[in-house]
């Protein structure tokens, strides 16, 4: 089992990973300084821009040096990821990697050789 071949859907450091299985989402939220009056009604401001979270990007069946090349995108933590938000617009960020989890599959000895899955979240820095 290999990597999947790039694509640009999601671009890290400059490099076009694989799509990711179903599952994958993107959220994107607004933050607002204040909540509601006495009455219930929203009273507060946006603040900033539109942030984003690519979660549960999912790669399965990925070879121990496939997984590894994907983790050392991260190396500097703070890295630019280029995707297409909900807003169907391409979106070049600083972003930084979540709960990267690799699932075993197969053991050669003390190392492993294949993961079932290998996932990780994508959160949005949000420095303009």
């Amino acid at each position: 089992m290999a990597i999947r071949k790039p694509h640009d859907l999601i671009i890290v450091n400059g490099v076009a990973l694989p799509p990711p299985v179903r599952g994958f989402e993107i959220i994107s939220t607004q933050a607002v300084d204040a909540g509601r009056n006495a009455n219930g009604a929203v009273i507060g401001q946006l603040v900033g821009r539109r942030m984003w979270k690519l979660n549960n990007i999912q790669f399965n069946g990925l070879d121990a040096e496939s997984w590894a090349t994907i983790q050392a995108l991260f190396a500097p933590f703070y890295v630019p990821v280029t995707f297409t938000g909900t807003d169907n617009q391409r979106h070049t960020i600083m972003m930084y990697p979540s709960d990267l989890t690799g699932q075993p599959f197969q053991l050669n000895g003390v190392s492993y050789d294949i993961y079932e899955s290998c996932k990780f979240n994508l959160i949005d820095c949000g420095w303009d």
